[in-house]
């Protein structure tokens, strides 16, 4: 029988408010001291924010993310260097904001690295089976999806996420695309557009669009494909049955192509991680 590793594993938690001392676990670090004091890492943040939006309804889950991919990157590129421990810890306290404090390593025996993180993110991170009865849907699944797919093909982490339309289009601008990435003399952007409880978040993209693909080209010297994921017709029940749903799904659809906008389903996610994958020369 294959011998357990020697692990420790810290919790990142979400605090909104350091005096009151209310904390949501929102993620795990787990480590392997490996050879020569070189240790292995892995993190992993919470994909269900809900339990963070009932601590903190104003919490700004997008910026949690992107935490966890700066955090990510830091500690593989810097986890082969010298001054070991002392490197790991400022890693940490330069990563972290006010809001987000992990707790002290304890130890952990292992299987593997990843089926150590899984175990860990069920027992202290994610929500117990009864939490998950209300199923995600609307843009949030659709979100979870797009991450989901984009992880699985190892490109997540090398992607822009949350970008700034105002960034290009003007300021004050609220839109923030779900994720791109840049290849070669093109960039790509992807957003979650849920045709679920109407066309409001289609009409808001198809409006953007124009001023956002003309300041991708101005700033960026580059062209813009700006593609919008949407569920299948069948999953929201707009079918010949419901005529009206039907024909407001394909009012959204239109009118985001209309715009110039590429419009996908989530089954059509696969082969967009796999492009992305080849884009970004990974593996």
């Amino acid at each position: 029988m294959n011998s357990r590793l020697q692990c420790a594993f810290q919790l990142v938690r979400y605090v909104p408010d350091p005096v009151r001392n209310e904390f949501v676990h929102i993620g795990v670090l787990l480590r392997e001291p490996g050879e020569g004091g070189q240790p292995h890492l892995e993190i992993k943040f919470t994909r269900d924010w809900r339990r963070v939006r009932c601590l903190d309804p104003d919490a700004d889950t997008a910026l949690l993310e992107g935490m966890e991919t700066e955090l990510r990157q830091r500690l593989r590129e810097e986890s082969a260097l010298a001054e070991g421990e002392r490197r790991f810890t400022r890693i940490l306290s330069e990563s972290l904001s006010l809001n987000v404090q992990i707790t002290e390593p304890k130890a952990y025996l292992a299987e593997s690295l990843p089926a150590g993180m899984e175990e860990l993110m069920r027992l202290y991170v994610d929500p117990p089976k009864r939490e998950r009865i209300s199923r995600v849907s609307g843009r949030a699944a659709l979100q979870q999806a797009m991450r989901a797919e984009f992880e699985r093909a190892q490109v997540w982490d090398l992607m822009r996420k949350q970008i700034r339309a105002a960034t290009y289009t003007r300021p004050g601008d609220p839109l923030r695309i779900d994720a791109g990435y840049r290849p070669n003399g093109m960039i790509r952007m992807f957003h979650a557009v849920s045709l679920d409880p109407g066309v409001e978040m289609a009409k808001i993209l198809a409006f953007s669009s124009s001023a956002l693909r003309a300041g991708v080209e101005r700033i960026e010297k580059a062209q813009l494909e700006l593609t919008a994921i949407v569920e299948p017709a069948a999953r929201i029940g707009a079918t010949d049955e419901a005529p009206e749903r039907l024909e407001l799904y394909r009012f959204g659809i239109e009118t985001m192509e209309e715009n110039r906008i590429r419009v996908l389903t989530t089954t059509q996610l696969p082969e967009i991680a796999q492009r992305a994958r080849l884009e970004l020369r990974v593996g």
